[in-house]
């Protein structure tokens, strides 16, 4: 019996590893290269669709190796597989281990989209939704000296982005982010600021950095999850003492999670990364937000251009996201792949992309 076009041919799986400008660094820890995996998927008439897995050991402890022995592993039952219902594809994939490793369901789901699209003469960003085109990318000031600070908001500004996220959280203490912050703010004074702590600064910790950024009248754009990503009372209180926005992020990776958020009233806003558990999940996620009129942000690991394409296109297109982190690919000294969404200043564009996410492999 012929085979649909639709259907799964092959899936192919390689280490994807790009070396970084200086090592990207969070409250967990710094990574000095990208250490991905590129999904290369095949229908059966012969479309191709392009995949991203980016793990990051210091944010939710997931690696290569395990992104690679989920995606391999899958090689066997996937050829032949139905690809057209590709949230039934995508469930199947959950089911045989992508729960236990969401930037390899990710990697899996992009693939099967972009081919999908490709295949129907379809953009990525029509898919989900075509509310826009376009978003407003911040840039990231990483964990180190108040000095390297300095420097790091005074390139971000040449390059004429705005808004400047910046790494808080870990073991130097909130004396030493305060001293960042105000360095910061002394050479970018009118850069809205997202501080982010991946889930490294304790309830004292961050009642010392309120009360010193209060004290010298800055006033964050958003607090990005600085607490344990389970303490929800925490988060909520930070809100209501702080009277800032508070965003979840580690503490959201499913709608389940979402839920429980809005339950506990711990944050105002939401960050949705396509690597925390694939797109069916930041779907699901997204609506639960949206229903209770949550703010939505869309950020992701330390992903090239291909994964940072496909989630320009997922916010883009559902609409609604008052925040975008997607600069990675800025830190990276080497691109290997064509096309993707175009950058001007912090401006993100994927209006020109043709039929899926428009990113193809160099060689």
């Amino acid at each position: 019996m012929a085979s649909n076009p639709t259907d799964i041919r092959a899936l192919h799986v390689a280490p994807l590893d790009i070396p970084l400008f200086e090592p990207f660094g969070i409250s967990g820890g710094a990574q000095a290269a990208a250490n991905n995996v590129l999904v290369t998927l095949e229908l059966a008439d012969g479309t191709v669709g392009y995949g991203e897995a980016a793990p990051l050991p210091a944010y939710n402890g997931e690696t290569q190796a395990q992104a690679l022995g989920v995606l391999r592993g899958a090689q066997h039952w996937l050829a032949g597989h139905a690809g057209g219902d590709w949230r039934r594809a995508a469930a199947d994939f959950r089911g045989r281990g992508g729960a236990w490793c969401g930037s390899a369901q990710c990697a899996f789901e992009l693939a099967l989209l972009d081919a999908l699209t490709k295949q129907r003469g379809e953009p990525l960003v029509k898919f989900f939704g075509g509310a826009g085109t376009e978003l407003e990318t911040d840039m990231t000031v990483t964990t180190g000296t108040a000095d390297e600070a300095a420097e790091a908001a005074r390139d971000i500004r040449a390059r004429g982005i705005r808004m400047i996220k910046v790494k808080v959280g870990g073991q130097a203490g909130p004396a030493h982010d305060l001293a960042r912050l105000l360095a910061i703010h002394d050479v970018a004074p009118d850069s809205p600021l997202i501080l982010d702590g991946n889930a490294g600064v304790s309830r004292a910790a961050a009642g010392e950095l309120v009360r010193g950024l209060k004290a010298r009248g800055i006033v964050p754009a958003l607090l990005e999850q600085w607490l344990a990503k389970d303490d929800l009372a925490g988060a909520r209180a930070l809100g209501e003492e702080s009277g800032w926005l508070v965003a979840a992020d580690e503490s959201v990776t499913s709608a389940d999670d979402a839920r429980r958020v809005v339950a506990e009233r711990a944050a105002g806003a939401i960050n949705i990364k396509l690597m925390k558990g694939g797109v069916a999940a930041a779907l699901d996620i997204v609506a639960v937000a949206k229903a209770a009129g949550l703010k939505l942000m869309i950020g992701g690991n330390v992903e090239s251009i291909l994964a940072m394409t496909g989630s320009a296109c997922f916010a883009a297109g559902q609409g609604g996201f008052d925040f975008a982190d997607l600069d990675t690919p800025l830190f990276m000294a080497e691109n290997p792949f064509a096309g993707g969404f175009a950058l001007e200043g912090g401006k993100i564009s994927v209006a020109h992309l043709a039929a899926g996410h428009g990113v193809t492999p160099k060689n």
